[in-house]
């Protein structure tokens, strides 16, 4: 008897698995390519890409190589690479059971898991919530001042009575400043410099690969994360303090404004969430900003029509002001070219070279297969740089942006888009536009280095775009 089972099982058993194979719904094929070296894969070609300022070569390079939708593994992980309106639509609008917002083992490790990069559903909306308060345009309008002092202080500092500068280090010097200033209330001293080396380290360590080795570049940003830390937590005991001492006051910055958030026990956020969010911010911040004004600075120099349209538009705004009066919100929306400058700038050279999903379920995606835990690539150049949407692509030329609706949905991603779009656009415009303002008035420049410039991950010219300057006649100090 017992033979008998034995075999009725072992004639059965395959029958069954063929069954279920042959009926089971079919998710379609993992897409082409291949996934490399376990878990390096190809994350060492794109490093390379990206610091010999070839990487749109070599994404385009698989894309004829492979079509729209390609596999290969980055930093540890497997991934599929998509792109064009519908991938920017699918990245930045999808369905939260679908798409999480889970970036790359490095940047989650370096970062936290529970700043917006990582929160999905009623978690990131809860937390995004949080942030839009302070960083909406009704709110920012009474930091205008202290952005313009900032500014007026920093080239003070370090351009008047110059001959030559490095201009991105010294965007990365104002914009840091300014975020310790009005976004987190840190003044001026040994807490804010150890805190701008430790954010430098980090950014170098988002996009690497995730090896714990004392000479790695991402064991080097972990350490830097855990000093970053410890002195944000410094800095939010602080607040709690000084909100219990007055609880009747409006919070001045934004780690008192999410310390005070939430008047339901649904709506408030974590210590935890606040710590990796206002280091989120901090990255975010002040690297995207300090390489748009850059670049801006760098196209200005090279296009002499662009700069006489802007130097003009400024040039009138301030003609308007008294001698060191401050520049306003209502100044701020007349500058309607410089802000077209600087939505080009970004399609041209945009900050973030692209960005990470995490597929939560197989996804079925343009016939083929995501399986679940892969990780989805987008980049930005790949629509940024398409002819058939911004017709000849390579020309700098701010009047695309005269009418909004000009421009396809999901085909600039700047700041992203849909409801994933960037929370801090707002201050980011504002602070573009207070620099650009000072700086255009105030000093004429030229070219040191060449142009030539490479991804460590951002965007970075040669010689950290140096420049001769020269000093208006017309100069304010004040």
């Amino acid at each position: 008897m017992e033979t008998f089972l034995i075999t009725v099982l072992m004639i059965s058993i395959p029958i069954v698995v063929l069954i279920v194979r042959t009926t089971r719904r079919p998710m379609g094929k993992l897409p082409p390519g291949s996934l490399g070296i376990p878990l390096i894969g190809q994350s060492l070609e794109l490093l390379r890409a990206m610091k010999a300022n070839t990487a749109d070569a070599w994404v385009q390079a698989r894309v004829q190589k492979y079509g729209p939708v390609s596999k290969l593994s980055l930093f540890g992980n497997p991934t599929v690479l998509i792109h064009g309106p519908a991938a920017n639509k699918f990245v930045f609008s999808g369905d939260s059971s679908t798409v999480a917002n889970q970036q790359t083992k490095s940047v989650k490790m370096i970062l936290g898991d529970r700043n917006l990069l990582e929160l999905s559903g009623e978690d990131h909306k809860r937390v995004r919530n949080a942030l839009v308060p302070f960083l909406k345009p009704e709110s920012l309008k009474q930091y205008v001042e202290k952005m313009d002092w900032e500014v007026r202080e920093h080239l003070k500092t370090h351009w008047i009575g110059k001959q030559k500068v490095q201009v991105l280090p010294l965007m990365k010097n104002l914009t840091f400043n300014i975020i310790c200033t009005l976004l987190f209330g840190i003044e001026r001293g040994i807490r804010r410099d150890d805190l701008i080396k430790c954010f430098q380290h980090m950014i170098r360590g988002m996009w690497s690969i995730p090896v714990k080795l004392p000479f790695t570049t991402f064991s080097r940003a972990i350490r830097a994360r855990w000093k970053a830390e410890k002195i944000l937590k410094e800095v939010i005991e602080e607040k709690r303090a000084e909100i219990g001492q007055n609880s009747n006051s409006n919070p001045r910055d934004l780690i008192s404004s999410l310390l005070s958030s939430g008047s339901r026990e649904d709506e408030a956020i974590t210590e935890e969430e606040i710590l990796h969010n206002s280091m989120l911010v901090m990255v975010a911040g002040h690297d995207t900003s300090s390489v748009l004004i850059t670049f801006i600075v760098r196209l200005l120099a090279n296009e002499p029509a662009v700069y006489s349209a802007v130097l003009q538009e400024q040039e009138e705004i301030a003609k308007s002001k008294a001698p060191g009066e401050v520049l306003t919100w209502e100044d701020l929306t007349t500058m309607k070219y410089t802000w077209r400058v600087a939505l080009e700038t970004m399609r041209v050279f945009p900050p973030l070279f692209g960005g990470f999903r995490t597929a939560v379920r197989d996804i079925e995606y343009d016939g083929y297969l995501i399986p679940k835990g892969w990780q989805i690539f987008w980049v930005s150049s790949m629509t940024h740089m398409d002819e058939s949407i911004f017709p000849e692509p390579s020309k700098f030329n701010p009047d695309r942006y005269e009418n909004q609706l000009s421009v396809p949905p999901y085909c600039f991603v700047g700041f992203g888009g849909g409801p994933r779009i960037c929370p801090g656009n707002e201050f980011a415009r504002i602070e573009t536009l207070v620099t650009i303002h000072y700086l255009v008035t105030r000093f004429s420049w030229k070219m040191c280095s060449d142009n030539s410039f490479s991804r460590n991950p951002m965007p970075s010219p040669s010689q950290g775009l140096e420049v001769q300057i020269t000093q208006n006649k017309t100069i304010v100090t004040a």
